[in-house]
């Protein structure tokens, strides 16, 4: 995303944009004239974006408009997209920190409102400040990255309290690579492990039980060594029967 530098022409609209969850309050004005119709609170579903077109094609005259954006979080997504497609370049991106110092350059940092927020917009849009909006492509791609990184993130943390109730319910169980075998919680012996031990409280379960359970193909030598080890482990605390349900909400959930 570049910088832009460049003061806008006085006869240039600027739209000022500050986003909300049910509406969007919106300045439009001149360099020269000033506000050219009083501020709105437009909503954010399609009429008044509709509403917006119509005023910006109204009163843009034949400079192109500039609209400036404050990103805050998602809501701005929306308009961006669509405001960027009907008008190509138009569109700045400033964050929340920019409006604010601007507010302070204005006198207003204390007090802040949807108003004076359109107001700071408007006085960075002038000076040719913002961003503009990222290609949609790179942007859905990085989206995509992003979205799965979260996932991996989400996965990592429920392995763990899986490993953590399972591990209070069979001490030893679901050990680390040093023990010999780590239990895998994603695979079909894990997945059978999880099971037992949630329906039997902790207690080993017979070979039949186990495969009973799976579901997929367990080999012999596997489910022999599960049922040794689980044989070998510490008993089952006291709380056993809490720590099962735990565990089966942990894993109907995770």
């Amino acid at each position: 995303m570049g910088l832009l530098q460049e003061a806008l022409p006085a006869s240039t609209l600027v739209v000022a944009i500050d986003p909300g969850k049910v509406s969007n309050r919106v300045w439009l004005s001149t360099g020269a004239t000033g506000e050219v119709v009083p501020p709105l609170s437009l909503p954010v579903l399609r009429p008044g974006l509709e509403q917006l077109h119509q005023l910006v094609v109204d009163h843009s005259g034949p400079a192109r408009p500039v609209f400036a954006i404050e990103a805050t979080g998602g809501l701005h997504q929306a308009w961006m997209r669509e405001l960027n497609q009907r008008f190509p370049g138009s569109v700045r991106l400033f964050a929340p920190s920019e409006t604010s110092a601007a507010r302070a350059q204005l006198g207003s940092r204390r007090f802040k409102t949807d108003d004076r927020d359109c107001a700071a917009l408007t006085y960075l849009a002038r000076q040719g400040q913002g961003r503009l909006v990222p290609d949609q492509v790179q942007d859905a791609l990085a989206a995509a990255v992003r979205h799965r990184r979260g996932l991996i993130g989400e996965h990592k943390v429920a392995q763990q309290r899986l490993h953590d109730q399972l591990h209070a319910l069979c001490p030893g169980l679901a050990a680390a690579e040093g023990h010999g075998r780590a239990l895998q919680v994603d695979s079909v012996i894990g997945q059978a492990v999880l099971d037992c031990a949630a329906a039997l409280a902790g207690r080993p379960p017979s070979p039949r039980s186990l495969r009973a359970r799976a579901h997929g193909r367990i080999r012999d030598p596997e489910a022999e060594f599960w049922i040794a080890r689980w044989r070998t482990c510490l008993p089952p605390p006291a709380d056993a029967a809490s720590r099962a349900a735990r565990l089966r909400g942990c894993w109907v959930t995770g």
